[in-house]
Parts: structure tokens; C-alpha cells; sequence
């Protein structure tokens, strides 16, 4: 066992190589001359370490394949033709992987995210003085659990990252700041830039075409605020796409925690239309757009020895 103890220093300083990485280039972009950390912010940065591997790796694209597929075949639907005039919002972005692949579509698509434990590794990705090709970089994103552990192989191996290198353009952006400050986007797709309008009884005829929420609603202090921002930020017409589950995660601070039946009717009461039909997974005929519970992980380790599977409602 101090064998094992000796390995888990020797993989700590390697992942360390990745944090300091993320840190020196935040120092670099935001002009810092020294960081403070405390204990309670470790948990925090294994999160982003696993997020490497769910997002931008090739072991996570069984679970990306799960969670994006259903919301990658509604956009599909639209001609390719029509993509580039159509803007897509993706609050709660996380590593950005769904929005960076709704961009490569052809959609004009901004990743929103608060943490900026999520955002500043995020940048280590799109940083070409970090990150210059595929699969440049290794962590080892499960050394720290000792449990459920097949194998010391197991949870000690190395995962390389990314799969795929991201860049922000103008047709894919970072916005890093909370989801209820954004105002709807105007009508000027040719802006490189977002021009805000200046109320919001002035800016229904802008806004969204899409808002994309994945694994996000149930992290809102206050769903009922964030559905009708949703609402707000969407363009008369534009469409909702959820895919999660509820697990409310506000640490106590969540004013309401609403069964699905609750989520569902607030919805409705704001001005949503839920789609209904049949599900497009289970039948030939059915329907992308249908709602419907998808399983699914969510930084999962493959080669663990339990799962924790969400049933997530997806419409």
C-alpha cells in the first residue's frame, strides 16, 4: 500500500503540471501577480480535470454521444444553408465541448459560463500557447478516489486530451459572466460583437433562436427566474432544448425544488410549449423533437466498478 501511496504523489505532481498550466496562463491574461487557494477549492479543480476527459477526450465521446446526440439531431434538422443565420446560446458551457460542436454546424453560437474554474481551463484549450495540437496534453483524472477501483492501473492511467482543438471566432464565442445578466442579441448577425438592446421591451424582435441547456437548470437558485430568462432571451419562436436531470444543487440556497411535473408546468405557465410524440431513439417514425428520459453518466469512469446513472429528461 505505500507503493500505491509513492504512485499517487508521483501522479499528483504530474496532474499538477496541467493546474499550473491553467494558472500561470489566468496570470498571464488577467495580469496577476500572485493567487490565493485554499483547501476548498480542490474539489473544484479535479471537477475540471474530469471535465477534460468528458468533453475533449476520445474516452468521454461514449458519454457525449449520449447526452449531445438528441440535442445535436434537432439542430441538424435545420438546412445547412440557414445555420450560419441562426444564433444558438448555450448557458452553463462548462469546457464548451456541446457549444464548440454546435459552431462546427454551421450555428453562430456563444458559450456561457460563471465558474471560472470552468472557464479558465476552458482557455487552456483555446490558448494556441497551450494548446497546439490534438491530444498534446495527459491527465490522470481518477488517481484521487480510491474507490471502486478495479485495478491500480486502472486508477492511475493516463488520459490524453484534447481530441480536438477549439478555437473561439466570430461565429463561436466565450461569454463569461452569469446567465441572468445577458440581454438578447439584436438583429445584426454581421457585429463581432454583441449589440445589446436597451430595454427589454424593445429587444422581443432579436434574441435567440436556440437556448441549449444541458446538465444546467438544476444548478439555479431560482428555476422559475432562470425559465423566464430563458424565455426573455429567446427570439418570438425560438426554441428551448433541455437535456437533465434535477438534481437541485444549490448547497440549501435553492428557493424552490420542483419535481419534474412542476418543472414542466411553470414551463408551460411562462409561455413554453412542451413537445410531445414519439421518441426518435425507440421508433422509425418518431420524432427529435419528442420528449422523452434518456440514461445517461456524467463524468463517469468507464472502467469503475459502479455506475451512477441519471435518468435525464430531455424536450
Amino acid at each position: 500500500y505505500s507503493e500505491k501511496l509513492s504512485r499517487l504523489q508521483v501522479v499528483t505532481d504530474i496532474n499538477a503540471v496541467i493546474a499550473e498550466g491553467i494558472a500561470e496562463l489566468a496570470a498571464t491574461e488577467f495580469g496577476l501577480s500572485e493567487a490565493e487557494s485554499g483547501n476548498e477549492d480542490i474539489g473544484r479543480v479535479r471537477e475540471s480535470l474530469k471535465h477534460f476527459v468528458r468533453d475533449w477526450s476520445t474516452e468521454g465521446a461514449i458519454e457525449r454521444e449520449k447526452i449531445f446526440r438528441p440535442i445535436l439531431d434537432v439542430l441538424i434538422t435545420v438546412e445547412e444553408g440557414e445555420r450560419s443565420r441562426k444564433r444558438v446560446l448555450v448557458p452553463g458551457s462548462g469546457l464548451g465541448r456541446l457549444a464548440w460542436e454546435i459552431s462546427q454546424l454551421g450555428y453562430d453560437t456563444t458559450a456561457n459560463e460563471l465558474s471560472f474554474f470552468m472557464n479558465l481551463a476552458f482557455r487552456f484549450l483555446l490558448s494556441p500557447t497551450t494548446t497546439r495540437t490534438v491530444n498534446e496534453h495527459t491527465v490522470r483524472p481518477y488517481a484521487h478516489w480510491f474507490s471502486h477501483q478495479r485495478s491500480n492501473d486502472s486508477l492511475f492511467r493516463a488520459i490524453s486530451f484534447p481530441d480536438a482543438v477549439p478555437r473561439l471566432s466570430p461565429t463561436f464565442r466565450l461569454s463569461e459572466t452569469d446567465f441572468l445578466s445577458l440581454k438578447p442579441p439584436s438583429d445584426n448577425l454581421n457585429s463581432s460583437t454583441f449589440i445589446w438592446s436597451k430595454s427589454d421591451n424593445t429587444c422581443r424582435e432579436g434574441g435567440y433562436d436556440y437556448i441549449v441547456t444541458l446538465f444546467f437548470i438544476d444548478t439555479s437558485l431560482n428555476v422559475f427566474t432562470t425559465m423566464e430568462h430563458i424565455y426573455t432571451l429567446l427570439r418570438p419562436g425560438g426554441t428551448w432544448i433541455n437535456l437533465g436531470p434535477l438534481l437541485w444543487t444549490s448547497g440549501g440556497y435553492a428557493k424552490v425544488e420542483l419535481s419534474l411535473d412542476e418543472v414542466i408546468s411553470a414551463a408551460e405557465e411562462i409561455g413554453f410549449v412542451v413537445q410531445d410524440g414519439e421518441d426518435a431513439a425507440t421508433t422509425d417514425t418518431g420524432d427529435v423533437f419528442a420528449r422523452r428520459t434518456i440514461e445517461c453518466e456524467y463524468t463517469g469512469d468507464m472502467k469503475a466498478m459502479m455506475r451512477w446513472i441519471y435518468k435525464a429528461e430531455f424536450w
